[in-house]
């Protein structure tokens, strides 16, 4: 069971809208609606969509679009980008769509923000304004206007002094920066916001360093008095350790085959167990949380109690859309 700590940090829900192998977009999108709904009703505190491109195994391309769709089909929980990668896109364009869905569901809109490009460089430069890669240098100015055009202006200078994001809400979206790395941790201390780390990457340990940067260059803020990190984790719970193994192949597959340079897509179980490059997908190291409910709960206590994380976020890579939705259940059922 959770420590009373643990016990204590809010729990949330990323979701990619994965389309399994098979299946198509509109099932899987209706798969994440369904895994969104339920998080609302066992009290998940957010549920957030990703932005990937040129992916034939994700339908999440557009996140303010499909957070418009989660919110009107949930009641309480919040939704949010995890994240929008501000570099494929113009600041006011960003700024103007979280504003309206602010306006639409207020104090329950997140805005997380990533650098990278969510998709290969050659789809990333069709998307973006330049094809330099200046984007991406200009990233910590853009989000200080990104900020300021929706009501926290940071410096005397930017595009908030001459525009303003519409329509003009009465309460504003919880600003958050994404990352993987040293510099978003630094980048979201020194500006004073929220930082949840993708610790389900599995990058190799680095989780507690970008912890350590992020509160080393903290400084409160108008939005935030002290430090607040998410950390995500892969969390995959099932009846029993067995059947959690049996599931997590499909997961495990597709890992490997990200670190090799090779795109499997997301199989099913059987297929992926039979696939030739499985035994090798075995032996790969992972951060992930496989097992019962009770189980899984531990590993992500013990996770918050290692990071000094102040929440938690759980993506679970189930190719069933009914197994992930029980998968979650479970969770709930451990950790609340």
């Amino acid at each position: 069971m959770t420590t009373g700590l643990a016990r204590k940090l809010p729990l949330s829900v990323l979701d990619l809208a994965p389309v399994y192998e098979g299946n198509s977009s509109t099932e899987a999108l209706k798969a994440t609606t369904a895994l969104a709904k339920r998080a609302d009703e066992l009290g998940f505190e957010r549920f957030w969509v990703a932005e990937h491109h040129n992916m034939s195994s994700v339908a999440s391309t557009e996140p303010a679009v499909l957070m418009a769709h989660l919110a009107a089909n949930t009641d309480r929980i919040r939704v949010g980008s995890g994240g929008v990668m501000l570099p494929n896109h113009a600041p006011l364009v960003i700024a103007e769509q979280f504003a309206m869905l602010e306006a639409l569901y207020p104090n329950r809109v997140d805005l997380g923000i990533g650098r990278a490009p969510g998709t290969d460089r050659m789809t990333a430069a069709a998307l973006r304004r330049n094809t330099d890669g200046s984007e991406e240098d200009e990233f910590p100015s853009n989000v200080i206007d990104v900020l300021g055009l929706l009501g926290d202006p940071r410096r005397d200078s930017g595009l908030h002094v001459q525009f303003s994001a519409t329509p003009a809400a009465t309460s504003s979206p919880q600003v958050l920066l994404l990352g993987s790395s040293g510099f978003s941790a630094q980048l979201a201390g020194i500006l004073g916001l929220s930082f949840a780390y993708a610790h389900h990457f599995d990058m190799g340990g680095h989780t507690n360093s970008a912890a350590d940067i992020y509160r080393r260059h903290f400084e409160p803020s108008p939005v935030l008095d002290e430090p607040n990190m998410i950390v995500t984790a892969v969390a995959l719970a099932a009846d029993s350790a067995d059947e959690a193994e049996y599931l997590s192949s499909s997961h495990r597959l597709r890992k490997y085959g990200m670190r090799m340079g090779r795109r499997y897509g997301l199989l099913p179980p059987d297929e992926a167990l039979a696939h030739p490059d499985y035994a090798q997908a075995l032996q790969m190291p992972s951060n992930s949380h496989m097992g019962t409910g009770d189980e899984v709960v531990a590993g992500l206590a013990q996770l918050g109690s290692e990071t000094g994380a102040t929440e938690l976020m759980v993506t679970i890579p189930v190719t069933d859309s009914a197994q992930r939705v029980r998968s979650l259940e479970l969770l709930a059922k451990a950790w609340f």
